[in-house]
């Protein structure tokens, strides 16, 4: 029996986030250059993407480039800048057959001129769709994110807009790069890494963690909806106890 058949469609996961992990490794376990698994990559974003608008998750939020990534060999980070460019292009009809909403968090001014402007076109476009919500973490960094909202908080105060005794945690969430969404409830690392890697650090306060062994470009849907069935055995209690949750 597919995992997929045994989930309970009423219990879902509102909002999904991923760690996207394991792409170089993958590449050179085949003796290939480590873009070859960015490449391949993309058919398990698309595979997923496809499970989770099938399923009803609502918000799927992909880790797709951190801001420490930009360390990296710029042979390679350019070649994942290419790769998004062409990927959103390839792929915006079907975001907009399967009526997903494209979204985009983290510092985008750092992205290349063309790739920012090809990401924005596509966010437009699929603006007016009512399903998924994709979110791609790009440029992203949840530290800076945090910072950013207290500084725009403080900037606030500052002017007389808002009051410290005013401020909650309802109101720093809305100073977030995710602003308006719900928090993940499930949090999925592929490639058997036991990390958070500054992502959503504020948004997983109490969002069950899923590791798996799979590296990212053998990870599909099926495996989505195993992770989702596990979630669904846990008991979430948010501080309570279990007598007072059931």
């Amino acid at each position: 029996m597919s995992y997929k058949d045994q989930i309970d469609l009423q219990r879902l996961p509102r909002h999904v986030a991923v760690i996207m992990d394991g792409n170089g490794r993958w590449a050179k376990g085949k003796g290939k250059l480590r873009v070859f698994g960015h490449h391949n990559g993309v058919l398990s974003v698309r595979d997923v993407v496809e499970g989770a608008g099938i399923l009803g998750i609502e918000y799927l939020t992909l880790y797709t480039f951190s801001a420490e990534n930009w360390s990296r060999p710029t042979f390679e980070v350019n070649a994942i800048m290419e790769l998004l460019i062409s990927t959103i292009n390839k792929e915006i009809n079907k975001l907009m057959e399967n009526n997903v909403r494209l979204n985009a968090i983290g510092d985008l001014e750092q992205l290349p001129a063309k790739c920012h402007r090809e990401l924005k076109n596509a966010i437009d476009r699929t603006s007016g769709n009512t399903g998924l919500v994709l979110t791609l973490a790009l440029s992203y960094s949840s530290r800076r994110e945090i910072v950013n909202a207290a500084k725009a908080l403080a900037l606030k105060v500052r002017s007389g807009e808002l009051k410290p005794e005013d401020i909650d945690e309802n109101t720093f969430e809305d100073n977030l790069y995710t602003g308006g969404m719900p928090n993940p409830e499930l949090l999925i690392r592929t490639s058997g890494e036991y990390r958070i890697s500054n992502y959503l650090l504020w948004q997983i306060a109490y969002a069950e963690l899923y590791f798996t062994t799979k590296l990212w470009p053998d990870f599909r849907r099926e495996d989505l909806y195993e992770a989702i069935l596990d979630y669904q055995k846990r008991e979430r209690r948010f501080g309570m106890t279990s007598e007072q949750v059931n």
